[in-house]
């Protein structure tokens, strides 16, 4: 019994001491890549950063373009210039001594973050795939690439769609005219990278589901049966995070829609490769 224990309690400690290094190399993957972003500071504020802010930002002109196009063909729905928005932001001041120290400190380790995921991504891999069954193996092949690749789409969603949308609105939105909008730098870097981590995560729903219909808590039936629960969820988000016109309500609630569909569909093909085999 003695020995048994024993055994048991290093198997246990080898498995800590194995975690503790994939934490390791994870944390130290994120440090090299907030290193480089703190060193590249030019081109993560002034290009990516305060990217949403400029008017000449790509989202902004596609969305100028657009409102040409809907004003000519559906006048009534679009007046002229109704979705041509990101032209007259305010510009953003710091309160505090060290404030654009520690907005840059933020922004570095954000952007290792995002830099560094797929290695953490792989490194998560490496650390559940030895306890997995051949067959698991097999139904989670390609979880390193579709899950990276997921969060890089989600967060691009955020970036250049959701976080133009949201600074606009909330930048040029008054109580009153009595109130003036002065913008602090670190609320609104909070925004720009709370907004493209939140969507990468939300990206990652077909991942999630994947897991869990292999673990049985989720099925196709249940997905379907709450289908129209995801349509209203999807359109008050967007109804909260856009500004008020149809135009930009539907651009974001469209993926969100596409993503839960694709959803429904990978745990159905789980869920029959389960019953085949």
């Amino acid at each position: 019994m003695t020995n048994e224990s024993s055994n048991d309690e290093m198997s246990f400690l080898d498995h800590l001491e194995v975690l503790r290094w994939h934490l390791i190399r994870s944390i130290s993957a994120i440090l090299i890549a907030a290193i480089g972003a703190f060193i590249f500071k030019a081109f993560v504020f002034d290009t990516v950063i305060f990217g949403p802010k400029r008017a000449d930002f790509i989202t902004y002109r596609l969305l100028c373009k657009m409102s040409d196009f809907f004003s000519e063909l559906l006048p009534s729905l679009f007046p002229n210039g109704a979705i041509c928005i990101g032209q007259d932001l305010p510009d953003l001041v710091n309160l505090t001594m060290a404030g654009q120290f520690s907005a840059h400190i933020l922004t570095a380790i954000v952007a290792g973050i995002i830099i560094a995921f797929p290695y953490l991504i792989w490194e998560v891999w490496r650390f559940i795939a030895p306890g997995l069954k051949a067959s698991e193996r097999k139904y989670a092949r390609g979880f390193v690439l579709a899950t990276s690749f997921l969060f890089m789409c989600g967060v691009c969603f955020g970036y250049f769609v959701i976080s133009p949308l949201s600074i606009n609105f909330f930048l040029n939105y008054q109580v009153s005219d009595a109130v003036l909008n002065n913008p602090t730098l670190s609320t609104y870097i909070s925004l720009v990278t709370t907004v493209a981590l939140a969507c990468g995560a939300v990206f990652e729903l077909p991942v999630a589901v994947f897991f869990l219909t292999r673990a049985g808590v989720l099925s196709p039936k249940v997905l379907r049966a709450f289908r129209r629960h995801a349509i209203v969820s999807a359109l008050v988000l967007s109804a909260v995070i856009t500004p008020p016109d149809i135009f930009s309500q539907i651009l974001v609630t469209i993926p969100i829609l596409i993503l839960y569909e694709i959803s429904i569909w990978i745990s159905g093909m789980v869920t029959k490769n389960a019953i085949e085999s």
